[in-house]
């Protein structure tokens, strides 16, 4: 039976579905081996930074809603391709848990593998793998790779899909994304120019922020704290609520729960795709922590 360090445990979740739970020092997390889903993080004495649906289907080839799905390797819709999974296949293949270390601070770190035979093994193509690390502290830290094992040039996009606990979405303030150009797919994806003030959601949002590498933080006056989500390899910011009516249509997330998430995802996305040569690497980390406001 494979040991792993104290605090880490893998378990059967919510539909047989296997998961890793890791206890640190400063914090704990959830992570299912399905898509590399993190789907719980919470700080020492601190209310849980990520957002769950109380209807999220727990099955296996079926996405979950909340928490951190990976998109991979493309945002939304794949292009000439209706058929196709949205958002990509990385979050709803099993991944491969390869590692979890205890650090000398207390923090935990696991890794977790979908390589290119695994992707092709699920009927996708096979010129790219993927690796996330997981490191829980006060903060977490989640570093996707991607390596192109194929012999000419790759493009993908990617997201860090991050579904945010707020304590009533129309009353948080996003700061970061003042001036940031982006495109507003609720407006057939209409590319508008940044704008000057904090984001407030009061209807349905759905922008890509291109270009947009800069630190974000989530200001929630109703729990009095700060989420600030750090990045790198990261030029696209997305933020999303599905308001009322699309909450209503969507069967895995209840009808009354848009006004406690709010998404804002780290990503390479549109006009931000990634191209890799072959053999090469690229890394995208975020990091989120809390801070009393």
């Amino acid at each position: 039976m494979e040991r792993y360090p104290d605090g880490a445990r893998l378990e059967k979740g919510p539909g047989g579905l296997e998961r890793l739970a890791l206890h640190a020092a400063e914090g704990e997390a959830l992570v299912y081996l399905q898509g590399a889903h993190v789907a719980r993080y919470q700080p020492k004495d601190e209310k849980p930074v990520l957002w769950m649906s109380a209807a999220s289907r727990f099955e296996a080839g079926r996405p979950l809603r909340g928490g951190v799905p990976i998109c991979f390797p493309w945002f939304g819709p794949k292009a000439g391709s209706p058929d196709a999974p949205m958002h990509g296949f990385a979050r709803i293949l099993p991944w491969a848990l390869s590692a979890v270390v205890r650090e000398g601070d207390g923090r935990l770190r696991a890794v977790l593998d979908l390589t290119a035979e695994a992707a092709a093994r699920g009927g996708f193509p096979r010129e790219l793998s993927l690796s996330l690390a997981v490191t829980v502290s006060r903060s977490l830290r989640m570093e996707l790779t991607v390596r192109n094992v194929d012999s000419t040039a790759v493009t993908f996009e990617e997201a860090l899909h991050s579904y945010f606990a707020v304590s009533d979405v129309r009353q948080v303030r996003v700061r970061g994304l003042e001036g940031v150009p982006y495109v507003d797919k609720t407006a057939g994806m209409a590319r508008r120019p940044g704008e000057g003030e904090p984001v407030a959601i009061a209807a349905e949002t759905d922008r890509v922020y291109v270009g947009a590498t800069g630190t974000v933080t989530i200001e929630d006056p109703g729990w009095r704290r700060r989420i600030v989500i750090g990045k790198s390899g990261s030029a696209t910011t997305v933020v999303w609520n599905p308001w009322i009516a699309k909450a209503k249509a969507m069967p895995d997330f209840g009808d009354d729960e848009w006004t406690g998430m709010l998404c804002v995802e780290t990503a390479n996305a549109m006009d931000d795709a990634v191209t890799l040569a072959p053999g090469a690497s690229h890394v995208m980390t975020a990091t989120l922590a809390v801070q009393a406001a």
